[in-house]
């Protein structure tokens, strides 16, 4: 059953609903090239009109990588097979090694166990966005405690982003579940042209501790926007007996369900390595699109498998990419 508007009222401090109202906007439906088109004789021959059949473009961005981890490129469009519920699909869209424009939201953890060294979380979110934000990209920027702000709404004005990375206030709590399910609910509202990808990435230890919205709602929020979680996962201390395993091993799976993937920091100097990994995934992407089969919106979920036409690539590479979308979903 659909949540997502239910919490979205409540999971959030009241300055923030002020500040950013949560909009709820139909899905962009282009029409498809290929989609199937009844001719008929026109109004002043006494016929009907064409009837033009409309079709959701469904974009999958996906992660190659060979047996060492690294990432494969030259591959195209005539090596992927994709597969819907199953079914195979045509790819009508191609992009490799991604230039396609990115929405980005960076969520900090502002919870006083996490950010004991704002210098080096600042130093290091700046240096990530100065690499990654090119001029069709454009990044938000939240941070979150006891509750969930939004510091610096979409933008790709980099002195602004370092600005408000100044303006990070710490908490008590950890909302962590609330924040990605407001970051997912930002990226739903950004546009929907062909090849954006949607992005979140969290700095945090894993623990919510907030309690309010839970991990099967963060969940179906990042799916229905197609937004790629990547958390960077702050460990103090490895073998910490206090140390929530729990919260790590929910937040890899957030990552592994949507395409995106997790890095695990011990040491604060390691947040920069951790971004610009993140960084070169992103960069490395290719990303798939195809008409979504005709059939009923409703609020089911469609699983898609994206793999190697050749059986000796399937074997030999790893793909890593979101496992579906909600048919309903913007």
């Amino acid at each position: 059953m659909r949540t997502g508007v239910a919490v979205a009222v409540w999971l959030l401090g009241p300055a923030l609903l002020a500040q950013a109202p949560i909009v709820r906007r139909p899905p962009m439906q282009p029409v498809s090239p290929d989609a199937d088109q009844q001719q008929a004789p026109s109004p002043a021959q006494g016929g009907v009109p064409t009837i033009r059949v409309q079709s959701r473009l469904v974009n999958i961005a996906v992660s190659v990588m060979d047996k060492n981890g690294a990432p494969v490129g030259g591959l195209t469009k005539d090596d992927f097979v994709i597969l819907e519920d199953g079914r195979p699909q045509k790819i009508t869209y191609f992009e490799k090694e991604s230039s396609t424009p990115l929405s980005i939201v960076l969520a900090i953890d502002a919870s006083k166990s996490v950010l004991r060294d704002e210098r080096l979380e600042k130093t290091a979110a700046t240096h990530f966005v100065n690499a990654l934000l090119r001029d069709q990209d454009e990044l938000d920027l939240m941070d979150f405690s006891d509750n969930v702000r939004e510091i610096v709404p979409f933008t790709n004005q980099k002195k602004k982003i370092e600005r408000g990375l100044n303006e990070l206030q710490p908490g008590d709590e950890t909302a962590l579940y609330d924040a990605i399910y407001l970051a997912s609910d930002r990226l739903a509202q950004t546009s929907n042209d062909a090849g954006r990808r949607r992005v979140v990435v969290v700095i945090t230890d894993g623990e919510d501790t907030a309690k309010r919205s839970r991990y099967s709602q963060a969940l179906e929020e990042a799916q229905r926007a197609g937004a790629m979680i990547y958390p960077i996962i702050i460990v103090p201390v490895w073998e910490d007996a206090g140390r929530n395993t729990g919260g790590e091993h929910a937040l890899i799976q957030l990552a592994n369900d949507t395409g995106g993937k997790y890095f695990y920091v011990e040491d604060k100097k390691d947040l920069e390595p951790a971004f610009a990994r993140v960084s070169d995934d992103l960069r490395t992407q290719y990303v798939l699109g195809y008409y979504a089969p005709p059939g009923k919106r409703d609020e089911t979920f469609r699983s898609v498998k994206v793999q190697m036409k050749d059986p000796a690539l399937h074997q030999q590479y790893q793909l890593r990419h979101r496992t579906g979308y909600y048919s309903d979903a913007r």
